[in-house]
């Protein structure tokens, strides 16, 4: 039998060989990331106060999509898998308002069936009081909603509210969050920073790594004590 001739080492391949290999190994890093970034966890940035003092801007979360939704990076094709949120719960969602707004962080508050009430400075579940010690201001019906309250919950569907509930545009404003809509729930705080909240919204890349390089400079405006926080 003949011998299998030896695969010739890497210093002795051609360009066009090497220029191959490259190209095939980062295929499946960039596959991999694909796979894990459209069905296991995804980075956020917290670009505003509506959950305070929860998250805070500037937080870096991790969230997991596992059993909630699986997409395909940079696509809107998603598909909604087997896990529901539970009261109380954060969750991350595709907000239901018109245009292409990014993703908001929330709070579970109703379930699909659930009567919500706001009254007497507190939430109300099926004619009970919430107890909820994670709060910021004062709890209150919006003065101008196209929601009534009491708000029957519909099937399939979240009544979500931010925990800053002065400074927190919600489902007391646009009803319910269609369970299509949920993407995941944060797990971890990465990286918190304190800088300006604009560095945080989209589109603001500049800003963004302004932030950073401030951040290696001045090491006091990274929240320390924040980082590693899981949900």
């Amino acid at each position: 039998m003949n011998a299998e001739k030896p695969k010739p080492a890497p210093e002795h391949l051609g360009w066009r060989q090497k220029l191959r290999r490259e190209v095939f190994a980062w295929f499946w890093v960039v596959l991999a990331f694909l796979l894990i970034n459209g069905t296991i966890g995804q980075a956020r940035v917290i670009p505003s106060g509506s959950m305070e003092n929860t998250l805070l801007v500037g937080d870096h979360l991790m969230i997991s999509r596992i059993g909630y939704d699986a997409g395909v990076p940079f696509t809107h094709l998603h598909v909604q898998l087997w896990r529901n949120p539970a009261r109380q719960q954060l969750i991350v969602f595709r907000p239901p308002i018109a245009g292409d707004p990014p993703d908001w962080v929330k709070r579970v508050i109703g379930l699909p069936g659930d009567t919500v009430d706001v009254r007497d400075s507190a939430v109300w579940i099926n004619g009970q009081r919430l107890a909820e010690n994670y709060t910021l201001g004062k709890t209150a019906r919006p003065h101008f909603s196209n929601v009534t309250l009491p708000y029957k919950v519909p099937d399939a569907c979240y009544f979500v509210m931010g925990d800053n509930r002065e400074n927190s545009y919600d489902s007391r404003y646009v009803g319910c969050v269609p369970r299509r809509n949920i993407i995941g729930t944060p797990v971890i705080i990465y990286m918190s920073l304190d800088a300006p909240g604009d560095a945080w919204e989209p589109g603001r890349l500049r800003e963004r790594v302004f932030a950073y390089l401030n951040a290696l400079r001045h090491p006091g405006t990274v929240r320390w004590r924040r980082i590693f926080r899981v949900f």
